[in-house]
Formats: C-alpha cells, sequence, structure tokens
C-alpha cells in the first residue's frame, strides 16, 4: 500500500472538509470510510444552519470551506431565523435535498487533486516514540503516513437503541466501527459514551397539512456561501404542528418502557435536543410541544418530524405519532431511534485540535463530543488546516474567542470540556455583535487566503465587496440638501429640530432605514442590498461594537501572555491548590485561556500575572 502526507478516518462532514482542506494545501491525502454511501450523510435533520450554526457555516465558507457552497447548491427552503430579534442573534437555516447534498459531496471529492478515498474500516493507529506513522485497516493493510485526523462521528462502536431491541450499528442501518475505541484507549485517551437520537420519517401523503401551519421560506436574502451568484429558490413548504395532552399521557403511561428511563440507555445526551420522552418529563407543566415537518428531498416523500425525536418501541410510536392532529393516519416509513458511541474527552486535544498524548493525531467532530454537522465541518476545516501547517512545517491556525464562532467552539471544547454532546449557540459567544452571519467573510477570508485556502475567485468577490463597502461609506458623508432632509424628516414623523445633514446622521434615528434613505435620496446607485445591510448593521450598532472592541483589546493582552508547557503550577505558592491542579493538568498555552479553566478564579490568574512579571524582571 502506498503513503500518504495524511490520512483521514471517517467521510462525514468533518471528515469531507479535513480532507479538502488538506488536498488543496498540497499534501498527499487518503480520506477512508465505512461506505463511500455515507460521504456527507445527513443522518439527522435535512438541514444546514440555524441559530449560531448559520454563522458556522458562513465562517467554513469564507475560509475556503466547502459546507456553505454545497448547501446553496441543494437548498429546498432557506429562511433567516430571530429576524424579530436584533442582528447578533440572527442565522441562516436551510432544508436541504439530503441525497443531492451527499451525491454533490461526493463528487467534489472524487473530481479533487491530490486527493483519494477508499472505502474500508481503520482498526488500529500506528505510533512509534508517541508519534503517528500510519493506520492498519480491516484488511491488514498498513497505511504509512505523517499525519492522521480521526473524524469518525457517532459510528465508534455505536449501538441503535428502540425499546427494548438494540442493533450494532450505525445511523440509517450503514456498518460501524470496532476496535478503534480500544486503539484510542490503548493509547491513553479516556473514552466517553455520548447519545443522541432522531425522530421517525413518515410518509408525505399521509399526513393531513390542512392541520399544521404553513412555514414559508425567505425571498432575497443572503446566501451561506459568498461565492454563490444566484439565489436559491424556495421549491418546498415545512409545517408546524403540536403535541397534545393525548400524546403525553401515551408517554407517560410507557415511560417504563422507555430505554433512557430504564437504564437501557447509558450514554449522556444532549441537553439542548432532547427526546419527546425527556421533554414530557422534564417539562410536565407543558401540554403541548412544537413538532416540525421537514422534507428530506426534492422529489421523495420522506418527511422529518422535528422535535419528535425518540427511542420509545415502535408500537408506542404508532400510538403516540397518530395522536397529533394531522397524524391521525400517518405512516412511519422509518422508526425513530437513539444511538449510543464512543468519543474522547476534548481537554485531551490541543486548540489545534491535535492530540496532547501524539504528535501528528488530530481529532475532529463529534469524536470530540460535539452535536451537529456544522460543529463536526467547522473543527474538519481547522484540524486538516493544522495538520497541513504541521506536515509542512508552517505556524497553525487559531481562531480567538472575538475573530469567529469558529474559535469559541473550539477554545470551549479545549478549555472546559464537555460532559454532553456539545451544540453551539449564540449565547455561547461574548462577542456575538462581532461575529454575526453577514459579516463572516470580512472577518475570516484575509486569514483562509494566508493559509492557502481561498481561491483567487474567492478573494476578487472579496475585494470587490470590500470596495463596495467603501463607496457607501464614503456616500454616508455627503452633506444633503437642507430642504431635502425636511420634507424626509416630516414624512418619517421625526422632529428636526436637530438637523442631521448626512445619510449617517439620519441613519442614526431608530425609524430610519437606509433603504428609506437610498429611495428618497436616489443615492447608493448599483450597490446590493446585501452591501447596503451591512453597511446599516455598523452605522446603528456602533456604539456597541466600541465597546466591544474595547473589552477584545483586554482579553488580547491575556492572549498574547503565553505559558511554558512544561511549568510546574505546584511552583507557585500563592496559587490554590485547585488552581495548581486545574492548571497541572489543562496545561493552558496563553493566560488567557487559563483564565477561562473551570476552577481557576480571577484572583489565580492575579497571582499567575504577578508571578509571570516578576520572572520576566529576574530574566530582564
Amino acid at each position: 500500500m502506498e503513503s500518504y502526507d495524511a490520512v483521514v478516518i471517517g467521510s462525514g462532514h468533518a471528515g469531507c472538509e479535513a480532507a479538502l482542506a488538506l488536498a488543496r494545501l498540497n499534501n498527499k491525502t487518503l480520506l477512508t470510510t465505512l461506505n463511500l454511501d455515507s460521504i456527507s450523510f445527513l443522518a439527522c435533520n435535512p438541514s444546514i444552519g440555524g441559530t449560531a450554526k448559520g454563522q458556522l457555516t458562513s465562517e467554513i465558507d469564507a475560509l475556503g470551506g466547502e459546507m456553505g457552497i454545497n448547501a446553496d447548491k441543494n437548498i429546498l427552503q432557506l429562511r433567516m431565523l430571530n429576524t424579530g430579534k436584533g442582528v447578533a442573534v440572527q442565522s441562516l437555516r436551510a432544508q436541504v435535498d439530503k441525497h443531492a447534498y451527499h451525491s454533490s459531496m461526493k463528487l467534489t471529492l472524487e473530481k479533487q487533486k491530490n486527493l483519494d478515498m477508499r472505502q474500508c474500516e481503520i482498526v488500529e493507529i500506528l505510533v512509534k516514540e508517541n508519534n503517528v506513522i500510519g493506520v492498519r485497516n480491516n484488511f491488514n493493510e498498513t497505511i504509512y503516513c505523517k499525519a492522521v485526523v480521526v473524524c469518525t462521528g457517532v459510528y465508534l462502536e455505536s449501538k441503535i437503541i428502540i425499546g427494548e431491541v438494540t442493533k450494532n450499528e450505525g445511523p440509517n442501518g450503514f456498518v460501524n466501527s470496532h476496535g478503534l475505541s480500544n486503539c484510542l484507549k490503548n493509547l491513553g485517551f479516556e473514552i466517553l459514551r455520548f447519545k443522541t437520537g432522531t425522530p421517525a420519517r413518515v410518509l408525505s401523503s399521509s399526513i393531513d397539512y390542512s392541520k399544521f401551519e404553513e412555514q414559508k421560506g425567505d425571498e432575497n436574502i443572503q446566501t451561506f456561501s459568498f461565492l454563490t451568484k444566484k439565489q436559491p429558490k424556495n421549491v418546498s413548504v415545512c409545517y408546524l404542528g403540536y403535541t397534545n395532552e393525548k400524546t403525553h399521557e401515551i408517554i407517560r403511561n410507557n415511560l417504563s418502557r422507555a430505554p433512557m428511563f430504564s437504564g437501557i440507555i447509558k450514554g449522556v445526551g444532549p441537553r439542548y435536543c432532547p427526546s419527546i420522552e425527556d421533554k414530557v418529563v422534564r417539562f410536565a407543566d407543558k401540554n403541548r410541544h412544537q413538532i416540525f415537518l421537514e422534507p428530506e428531498d426534492k422529489y421523495g416523500s420522506e418527511i422529518y418530524v422535528q422535535g419528535f425525536s425518540s427511542s420509545l418501541p415502535v408500537d408506542v410510536q404508532e400510538e403516540m405519532y397518530k395522536s397529533v392532529a394531522g397524524f391521525e393516519k400517518v405512516k412511519i416509513l422509518r422508526n425513530a431511534y437513539a444511538i449510543e458511541y464512543d468519543c474522547i474527552n476534548s481537554l485531551d486535544i490541543l486548540p489545534t485540535l491535535e492530540s496532547k498524548k501524539i504528535t501528528n493525531l488530530f481529532f475532529a467532530g463529534q469524536i470530540n463530543g460535539t452535536s451537529g454537522y456544522e460543529e463536526a465541518a467547522a473543527q474538519g476545516l481547522i484540524a486538516g488546516i493544522n495538520a497541513s501547517c504541521k506536515i509542512q512545517n508552517k505556524s497553525p491556525l487559531i481562531l480567538r474567542r472575538d475573530q469567529a464562532y469558529i474559535g469559541v467552539l473550539i477554545d470551549d471544547l479545549v478549555t472546559k470540556g464537555t460532559n454532553e454532546p456539545y451544540r453551539m449557540m449564540t449565547s455561547r459567544a461574548e462577542y456575538r455583535l462581532l461575529l454575526r452571519q453577514d459579516n463572516a467573510d470580512i472577518r475570516l477570508t484575509e486569514i483562509g487566503r494566508q493559509y492557502g485556502l481561498v481561491s483567487d475567485e474567492r478573494y476578487k468577490v472579496f475585494k470587490k465587496k470590500l470596495a463596495d463597502i467603501k463607496k457607501v461609506q464614503l456616500e454616508l458623508d455627503k452633506i444633503l440638501d437642507t430642504k431635502k432632509i425636511k420634507k424626509f424628516l416630516e414624512l418619517k414623523n421625526e422632529s428636526y429640530s436637530s438637523l442631521p445633514k448626512t445619510p449617517r446622521e439620519l441613519l442614526k434615528r431608530n425609524s430610519i432605514t437606509i433603504f428609506d434613505i437610498k429611495d428618497y435620496f436616489d443615492i447608493f446607485k448599483k450597490v446590493s442590498d446585501s452591501i447596503l445591510s451591512y453597511v446599516q448593521t455598523e452605522v446603528k450598532y456602533d456604539g456597541y461594537l466600541k465597546r466591544q472592541e474595547i473589552l477584545i483589546n483586554q482579553m488580547k493582552k491575556n492572549e498574547e501572555i503565553k505559558l511554558d508547557n512544561n511549568f510546574d503550577y505546584n511552583d507557585i505558592k500563592g496559587l490554590r491548590i485547585e488552581a495548581r491542579q486545574k492548571l497541572n493538568k489543562f496545561k493552558p498555552i496563553s493566560l488567557g485561556q487559563a483564565s477561562r479553566i473551570s476552577g481557576v478564579s480571577p484572583a489565580d490568574i492575579s497571582v499567575l500575572t504577578v508571578y509571570l512579571n516578576l520572572m520576566n524582571r529576574k530574566k530582564r
């Protein structure tokens, strides 16, 4: 078997991004998969994006990744969530054709230069003197390489659970992985057991849609990829419905048969995406819960019932689904199930996603304890970039919390760890007003270019956007005709006791939009609505953005103070015992990271700062 620069284990969303990044950065790469039909498979919802996840997808795109491009190609319906709230929490979400999404990603991989694919199971990672040298597959072939990226998703020793029935397999009947978990254990990794689940898929023609509320897509809004030129059309409609007291009674009467309560399920499930039986128990005061009907593809008849995840026995599922208004005659095509799987403790990896224990061994996706396609793809991209940097002796890419949701995601994983499947949310980002959906390219395209993933075509589009923004900003400060301003303010029922003189000053008023100014004063010609919306946000939130910049500059100072990985914190007598133990265990790379470790207090950071200052003075 020939040798490679890198081997990527697993072809889910993390594996695809990692393999593409490595190959595009001129590394001879092998992507291995248990089944070529599972490449980029949407095992749960047929959707990309959502709150905070939309931002992740656009950040992947801005850095030169593939998920946003692939999502835009296969959209069934596109919506902007939280439009009634502030811009900081607005996120794109798209229903996508799951079969077309898989096919187009597979084709992208097949056409990629420097990338080979192989259907096989990797059963062992080969290590010599704490350094990766290759892998061994289930055909007993040895494949030598310089780096390995593990992106095994939910397939490690996975188990499907429906009532009292358990099956040793992966999602959708795909084969699972045996042996690699033991290999990781033997290499010194702590193995955790997590659980997630999925609802039933039902036959579209068996649903009475008149009893559900239509949920249509939005027109003329931004897409995930900044390269997408043609606005995708909304070709499908989703629907909103509710469970009822009868549904809940059926569930309560069968809790003794529910695997999560009977003890069959041992893995820890996601708190933010509970099964319907968990919701009925935890929120006993609620007499109904939302469910959403989402099409799985453009031409098929399978409907995904979001919000109705369960692992109850099939006879109970049949009864509870039919208790919902509009589901009286529903036909279940695929039953809901829970899935348990092995993952590692994310505290065993560095901010580069390289293992602390084994050099040139990287981890990305659900193997790190996360949940969600977007979280996985983001990690895969960063792991691929950093594996390439390691192979080529270049500086790694570590995104800060103020630069990207990707930075927040990875920092949380490697600094705080997770005791349940980790899900990205806007509330996790302290600088979320800066990390908006509309400015991911402004924040990250130059970084992607620096690391070699942003193509000339993408960079040209980015530069044009910057030029358009500059053009609008110059027009914002031009003096307008006073009489015309007064008439405009009268039409808007606005006071002109303090008369604005420029579009920028007009835009500072809450009731006035940049589109009002554009139409009335006939300015900002030939500029796209997306550019105008971006500029409007920057002007209206200017004060808040400046405040966040001040906080970021303070945070950066601590991030710039690097800590020695070999330092023994027991030598600092002023630190509390818990802080010494935690710092010695986690070995933070900077003072900033040390400050975010659970159990390390602000007082401990003060003591550590004083100690570092004393050491620096002694050196000088």
